[in-house]
């Protein structure tokens, strides 16, 4: 099997890609291509240069930044695309969680040479595709106020903080058409449009989302307040944030959205720029996958503790609580 790595060398996953070097050679793949990169932008790149090898497999070391930014690549190929195997190195692994991959060096790797190969769906937000999620609004507010040091002290909970002080400065009026229809209308902090059901913080707010089934699942959140945000959040640790009236969902193949302003978005956790209009599709079974035997691609998920972060998915409720009750 020839086998090509694309790695961004300053994510960290057990004893680092010395270690990697180890196993692979200890499963018997001692020649490998290998590309490092210092910066997520630099991964098309590398994949390029990794895919014209023609590798069996390709290998992604980093998080879920690196992840976006090879599907993107590999979905735009029009030749038959490689495998992929993702080593969840980065900070949240959203990619990695959705689809079980252990997070661990040794239980990925089994995954990447004995798992099963799927073929999964990706967005496509203003021409860049995406495997996890698009959203705007105070998602993507909460990213980009996320310092790397306050990151590495509180790790996921840092995501939690800095959305919910964000919450009032997010709303924005919008108009969402999906399918070519009006759907909604009017303010909201958030919209999110997801390929997978567990979007920021661990939290599974599209409860239906399929991978596999040719469709986009959107969700407007109307929580604007702080106690809303806790509430929501605590239905969805129990699994019922469909059940929510802070949540509005739909799915579909099409969703244009306009926006009465400019505000940030991001892609698969990755903070991006600013936009007012958002033209998202779905390109169907894009990529190649490799998920463990048992992974299932649809269907609520479960889990008091979200295995891609630091804190347990409880906690965002009882944070969300705690700032509510010192809020003014």
């Amino acid at each position: 099997m020839k086998i090509a790595v694309v790695a961004h060398a300053k994510k960290k996953l057990g004893g680092g890609l010395a270690e990697l070097r180890t196993e692979l050679g200890r499963r018997g793949h001692a020649e490998v291509g290998w590309h490092e990169v210092m910066k997520s932008k630099k991964v098309p790149d590398a994949v390029h240069a990794a895919l014209a090898t023609d590798p069996d497999l390709l290998l992604l070391w980093g998080g879920d930044g690196t992840v976006q930014r090879a599907l993107d690549t590999v979905a735009r190929r029009k030749t038959p695309d490689v495998p992929i195997a993702v080593l969840p190195a980065g900070t949240s692994n959203l990619f990695a969680s959705n689809f079980d991959i252990p997070h661990d060096l040794s239980g990925a790797l089994d995954v990447a040479f004995g798992g099963v190969r799927k073929r999964i769906d990706v967005g496509s937000f203003n021409g860049e595709r995406f495997g996890v999620m698009a959203g705007v609004g105070f998602d993507a507010l909460m990213i980009g106020d996320a310092s790397r040091r306050m990151k590495d002290r509180l790790g996921r909970a840092a995501y939690v903080y800095t959305g919910l002080k964000n919450l009032r400065r997010a709303a924005v009026n919008a108009e969402v058409c999906v399918d070519d229809r009006l759907w909604f209308t009017g303010s909201t902090p958030c919209l999110l449009v997801g390929n997978v059901g567990d979007l920021f913080g661990g939290i599974t707010l599209l409860h239906e989302a399929d991978p596999s089934d040719g469709r986009l699942d959107v969700g407007v959140l109307h929580a604007d307040r702080l106690n809303e945000w806790a509430r929501l959040a605590g239905r969805a640790v129990q699994g019922r944030a469909d059940a929510s009236p802070y949540l509005s969902t739909t799915s579909g193949r099409r969703i244009d959205v306009r926006l009465s302003r400019r505000i940030p978005y991001e892609l698969d956790g990755g903070a991006r720029g600013t936009t007012k209009r958002l033209k998202i599709r779905i390109k169907e079974q894009a990529v190649t996958v490799c998920v463990p035997e048992t992974n299932e691609l649809s269907g609520p998920r479960s889990g008091d503790a979200c295995a891609c972060g630091k804190i347990r998915v409880r906690s965002l409720a009882e944070v969300g609580l705690s700032l509510e009750r010192v809020s003014p």
